[in-house]
């Protein structure tokens, strides 16, 4: 059976808390980076998630290992208070923020590109117009 999983870890990362998600699926991880400004309630977390979850672009999918599945319940308290105590959030997802980071600064290059040069054309259509209107017969 699938697992699916998401979990959200909330920083301080100067000079805005800062929360990323981490979404994994099928051994694969997904994240995205969110920016709250001020310190984010728990209240106002969960208003964020349910009303804008759903906008959230992640990152393309990177390969995790496999988590043994069967953890005890003291055990998975204990490595949440671990969690919440640690600062900063792990490199797999460091490494998708920076992938999806590079994607859209290549795809937005790109965008600029194609407008500079449509920009272009119509201005050397407009150039070549004007030429033969001046070369016209009067």
């Amino acid at each position: 059976m699938d697992e699916i999983s998401c979990k959200l870890t909330v920083f301080f990362e100067d000079p805005f808390w800062v929360g990323v998600f981490e979404q994994s699926l099928d051994g694969q991880m997904q994240v995205a980076k969110v920016t709250f400004g001020t310190e984010p309630s728990d209240q106002m977390v969960l208003q964020w998630i349910l009303r804008q979850f759903h906008l959230l672009v992640f990152s393309p999918a990177v390969a995790i290992k496999a988590r043994p599945k069967a953890v005890r319940f003291k055990r998975r308290m204990r490595l949440a208070r671990q969690e919440s105590q640690a600062k900063g959030v792990g490199t797999k997802a460091m490494q998708a923020i920076s992938k999806q980071h590079e994607a859209r600064k290549n795809q937005q290059t790109a965008l600029a590109r194609q407008e500079h040069l449509r920009k272009a054309a119509k201005k050397y259509a407009l150039k070549q117009q004007k030429r033969k209107e001046k070369h016209r017969g009067h």
